[in-house]
């Protein structure tokens, strides 16, 4: 993107900077939306939830990768198919090839190619509803996993247990600045060197570890699994295919090294990006004397580090009140989950229904694609924008409550719980501050 690397500064520079990937929430500041009605509101809803939790809520109820309802078994024949696996690899590497043509063969006009519409609004956006709706699809249709099944290394060396999905944290956080912050992102040259890079690191790295290598650190495959553990679509431990309900699936997470790491680059990056239209920040960028590039930067890095701060603080109170409990920080992970799916859809929303199918159109040949007319008027975007997040931290409160009441004692277990409440509270009116300030 060119000019002043933040989505606020494209949208209100729209015209000079022939920019047309601003993220489509309109000017938040802007909304029509009360802000004494909505702050009361999210903390009502969150206080009633953890009231009612407190009360009706004393065992756990979530079975994790043990739940679930069988899916038909031709169903499951069907999904597992070599086939079917097969076909959607390969459909994955027509649309790689597809993007990569686009790039080096494209005109390197954002309102022309359709590329960046491609990466930066029908991959990292589209990834959300499909992997809720589907799975982790990613992992079904990444072309780099095609790539490597072609020379699979002979004898891969394991990947260490402590790795995790650091490696997958770190991709993200650079995704995100190339995102939010890099200037000219939306340029071939910027997109190919980041194409370049992405491959290089995850083909290495699969060439001396094996498959495995994808799932811990290509960051689009652990951003779809972790979406995923919010649909209802999964499969029990036993491998069977089943329908759960989506607090199963979020039980289930596993408490990897880089979970923590990895949610906080979500909420930290979806912050940033409500902090990025802000009329003073966008100053703060223009007047810097370090210059709009390294201060969005540590704009960026400061909310991420924020945000795991604050999660840090929560479970070191939680060790506190109960020096028995083995891991805080990874404990609790899990609930952070839907809050960053709040924010995601409360940042994104707008951006994926108008700007997808222009750049599907853009794809089909057309040069030059209006944008549809916004399916929700001011209002009604505001009113999503704060329903998401509200909704993401109850639901985020109820998996805390679950997991409060199997790991602390019966006595403990509410009052267990009250750094995580407190948590969801600056998380929440942080997140809708962001929307409406």
């Amino acid at each position: 993107m060119t000019g002043l690397p933040t989505h606020a500064a494209h949208a209100a520079h729209a015209a000079e900077l022939g920019l047309p990937l601003a993220h489509g929430v309109g000017s938040r500041h802007d909304l029509p939306l009360s802000p004494f009605y909505a702050y009361a509101g999210a903390f009502a809803a969150l206080l009633i939830s953890f009231l009612a939790l407190g009360l009706l809520w004393s065992t756990s109820r979530f079975r994790g990768d043990l739940a679930g309802r069988p899916l038909p078994a031709a169903l499951q024949r069907l999904a597992d198919a070599p086939a079917t696996r097969t076909a959607l690899r390969l459909l994955g590497a027509a649309a790689g090839l597809v993007l990569l043509l686009h790039l080096l063969l494209g005109p390197d006009d954002p309102d022309r190619n359709p590329a960046p519409g491609a990466v930066y609004v029908l991959l990292w956006v589209g990834l959300v509803p499909a992997s809720l709706l589907l799975g982790p699809v990613w992992r079904l249709v990444n072309p780099l996993r095609a790539l490597h099944a072609l020379h699979p290394p002979r004898n891969p060396r394991p990947l260490p247990a402590a790795v995790g999905i650091r490696p997958a944290a770190v991709g993200l956080l650079l995704f995100t600045w190339l995102e939010l912050v890099a200037p000219d992102n939306t340029s071939s040259a910027t997109l190919l060197t980041a194409l370049a890079l992405h491959c290089g690191v995850q083909l290495a790295g699969a060439a001396r570890h094996g498959e495995r290598w994808f799932a811990h650190a290509d960051p689009f495959e652990v951003y779809s699994s972790l979406l995923a553990r919010l649909s209802p679509l999964g499969r029990r431990a036993d491998g069977r295919l089943v329908l759960r309900s989506p607090f199963h699936g979020l039980d289930a997470t596993p408490a990897t090294p880089g979970l923590v790491a990895t949610v906080c680059v979500l909420l930290g990056s979806t912050a940033y990006d409500g902090l990025s239209d802000n009329p003073r920040w966008i100053t703060t960028l223009q007047t810097s004397s370090l210059g709009p590039t390294p201060t969005a930067t540590l704009g960026l890095l400061a909310a991420v580090a924020l945000a795991a701060a604050c999660y840090g603080l929560c479970a070191g109170a939680l060790r506190l009140m109960n020096r028995s409990l083995p891991t805080p920080l990874t404990s609790f992970a899990h609930s952070l989950l839907p809050i960053a799916l709040g924010y995601l859809v409360a940042h994104y929303f707008s951006l994926f229904v108008t700007e997808g199918p222009r750049t599907v159109i853009m794809a089909g040949g057309t040069d030059n694609a209006s944008a549809p007319a916004p399916l929700l008027g001011p209002a009604d975007l505001a009113t999503l924008q704060v329903a998401a997040i509200v909704t993401g931290h109850v639901l985020g409160v109820v998996a805390a409550h679950d997991r409060s009441v199997r790991l602390f004692p019966p006595d403990r277990a509410v009052a267990g719980q009250l750094p995580l409440f407190a948590l969801m509270i600056a998380y929440t009116l942080g997140g809708i501050g962001l929307l409406i300030a």
